[in-house]
């Protein structure tokens, strides 16, 4: 059977120790890169179906080998950090990152997140999703419908245009920068008050209790991510 070949890029020997037997064990073949320049080499060489990428390295920034690497490789990068500065998270997220983990973390925890990335990879298509579901809420992206529990929801083109947005992010972080430039330009990059008014509207109408939202989840001071079940894409695609 084939595995799918996870590259994992730290310089701690005890984070090689348990993390490669705990991949191998959940069906995974782990690779192992000490540094920055020995990551970039090898994703280069061979690249693999997914790296775990520490930002403490020794010889280059976590950051700098995200931003190197984006420029040859497609495939998903999590992040693996003890730094837990919001920056730095946001930094990762708008270089390319498909998630981050901070450290300590629980190795269930990481390899969920792996599939999950994983999965959205192989998802992925030229052709935006034709119906996407989340919960009981039904976003039919082709007739412009969305219904929750079957019934309609009325949304103004501008929340639509924003459930769209995270609708085809296929449950990817998206920050808040990104949302707010492509909803309302370069110019409202930092209007934090329209996105937060817009998602309190959404969930609004979307979420069984506003108060405790299911649907969009929050990840403080970065952005939002849809928690999609189903991402059902045209035949062919």
């Amino acid at each position: 059977m084939h595995r799918l070949r996870v590259l994992i890029v730290d310089d701690e020997p005890q984070i090689h120790r348990f993390l490669g037997p705990a991949l191998h064990a959940a069906g995974y073949e782990a690779a192992r890169a000490d540094t920055g320049r020995q990551a970039l080499a090898e994703i280069a060489r061979r690249p693999p179906d997914a790296v775990v990428l520490d930002l403490g390295l020794p010889d280059l920034d976590g950051q700098e080998v995200l931003r190197k690497a984006r420029d040859f490789y497609e495939g998903p990068i999590l992040i693996l950090s003890a730094r837990d500065r919001e920056m730095e998270k946001i930094e990762a997220f708008d270089a390319g990152a498909d998630d981050y983990v901070e450290k300590p973390f629980r190795v269930g925890e990481l390899l969920a997140r792996l599939r999950v990335i994983i999965r959205r990879q192989a998802r992925q298509t030229d052709a935006p999703p034709a119906i996407v579901q989340a919960g009981d809420l039904t976003i039919d992206v082709r007739r412009r419908l969305v219904t929750r529990a079957g019934e309609p929801v009325h949304l103004s083109p501008k929340e639509y245009e924003l459930l769209i947005k995270l609708a085809e992010a296929d449950g990817k972080v998206l920050t808040h920068k990104e949302l707010l430039i492509s909803l309302w330009g370069p110019a409202h990059g930092e209007d934090m008050q329209y996105l937060r008014v817009f998602i309190g509207q959404l969930r609004q109408k979307i979420e069984a209790d506003p108060a405790e939202p299911k649907l969009i989840y929050t990840l403080p001071g970065i952005g939002y991510r849809l928690m999609i079940d189903e991402a059902i894409r045209p035949a062919g695609a």
